[in-house]
């Protein structure tokens, strides 16, 4: 290996306007902050995601039981078969403050944070756990965090509490939705581009190829096929960005003549959700695997969501409304959303860094805000992947129904600590969650 060079701890790829973090590669000790005595400085740092998918779940299949690669799964959990010793499933945890309202925009605001939601004209609720850990540690990264959805926040007010709550999980503030970027190309272009007007549409990896080449030369003969694998996955996110503005996707309805030559469609006619979710996780695995970012939520969709599944044969029938339902085809829309973790899942999990995989480096965060679309927060759907950097022993079915602590906020307090982020209280919790 070649690991002589001495090469700044953030090395990247430059070009006109354009920078292009590098991944892990063992020839170059440039990740890791300040090595503690039994840490190597080249070691790859922690990551924290949550991917959220609203309305709940079908509930009768929404189950885990056993160990290992023991672990048995309800149908709806299928997709995450492969990963059974690397999650832990919960049981029983839940967010006191979200019962009060006991509707959709109640229950869902608060969910990374566990803090009161206020209703009225005021918007209110807590910092979420993502953007805490961001506002402490995420100067580490060029981006602090990254917050992603697939549907447009909502902006209406349902039984008295704003619908802001139902469309933000990420809260940079009490009073402060973070700001949702739900569109593939600007997503992108927040990781990678350091000056849109010098790049103007110039192809992120074009611009950086001239540094690519220098670095290629000073890294071991692996490293320089994984650089290969990297960057042909960047120019395959570009590629398909570019392909769905070139096809209208991600803009809503359009026409395709102009002057139409019969009646015009009726109003939510579906875009390609497939294409979306999947570039929208593929732009997550970029800004980990480059570690442009290290806290990353993604919304899949909204609570009381009005997304339609044509893709998936299940009629037009809005997402909202099949959560009412325990059927066939709701059971389908849930093998969907989970299908989108598991693609996350495996992705990291393909990913060496050194010992462990991007994945084993991580803690993947899957929820929902009630566990079926009845309204029941009385627990939560909460399945956690990763093993956050060896720190996290996994492959367990953890009930925490019949115990005096099952906050979610505890799970939030033990999830900082492993970030090194010591807190002695958050949302409506001082105790961490036992066994995590």
């Amino acid at each position: 290996m070649v690991n002589h060079h001495h090469l700044a701890r953030r090395t990247v790829l430059r070009g006109l306007g354009a920078s292009l973090s590098l991944p892990w590669l063992e020839s170059l000790p440039v990740w890791g902050d300040e090595p503690k005595p039994s840490q190597r400085s080249s070691e790859p740092p922690l990551r924290f995601a949550c991917l959220f998918a609203g309305n709940g779940f079908h509930k009768k299949e929404w189950w885990a039981q056993g160990k290992g690669e023991a672990m048995q799964l309800g149908q709806v959990l299928e997709p995450l078969a492969p990963f059974k010793q690397k999650l832990n499933f919960f049981h029983g945890l839940f967010n006191a403050e979200a019962l009060k309202g006991n509707i959709h925009s109640s229950q869902t605001g608060n969910l990374l944070s566990g803090a009161p939601i206020a209703a009225g004209g005021t918007i209110r609720c807590g910092t979420s756990i993502d953007q805490l850990l961001a506002q402490r540690i995420g100067h580490q990264t060029k981006v602090p965090s990254l917050v992603l959805g697939c549907e447009k926040s909502i902006a209406s007010v349902h039984k008295n509490y704003s619908m802001l709550y139902s469309s933000h999980i990420s809260w940079s503030s009490p009073t402060t939705p973070t700001p949702l970027e739900i569109y593939p190309a600007l997503a992108f272009d927040r990781l990678f581009k350091s000056n849109r007007a010098a790049t103007g549409d110039t192809s992120i990896l074009d611009a950086v190829l001239t540094d690519a080449g220098r670095i290629r030369g000073r890294i071991s003969k692996l490293d320089r096929q994984k650089l290969d694998e990297y960057l042909h996955s960047v120019r395959d996110v570009e590629r398909r960005i570019e392909r769905a503005a070139h096809e209208g996707r991600f803009q809503g309805w359009h026409p395709t003549l102009v002057k139409p030559d019969r009646e015009r469609p009726a109003d939510g006619l579906p875009q390609d959700i497939d294409q979306h979710m999947r570039l929208m996780c593929d732009i997550l695995i970029l800004a980990f695997q480059t570690d442009t970012t290290r806290f990353c939520t993604l919304k899949l969709n909204n609570d009381i969501s009005s997304l339609r599944f044509a893709n998936l044969g299940v009629g037009h029938t809005i997402h909202h409304m099949l959560s009412h339902q325990e059927s066939d085809n709701w059971l389908k829309v849930n093998h969907f959303f989970v299908r989108q973790v598991a693609y996350v899942a495996q992705r990291l999990d393909e990913i060496q860094e050194g010992e462990r995989t991007l994945l084993d480096n991580s803690a993947l965060l899957f929820c929902s805000s009630m566990l079926t679309g009845n309204h029941d927060a009385s627990q939560l759907p909460v399945v956690l992947l990763g093993r956050a950097g060896g720190q996290l022993e996994t492959g367990r079915v953890l009930d925490y129904r019949d115990r005096p602590n099952r906050k979610m906020s505890s799970l939030y307090l033990s999830l900082a600590a492993k970030f090194g982020v010591a807190l002695e209280h958050f949302g409506d919790s001082d105790e961490a969650l036992a066994e995590v």
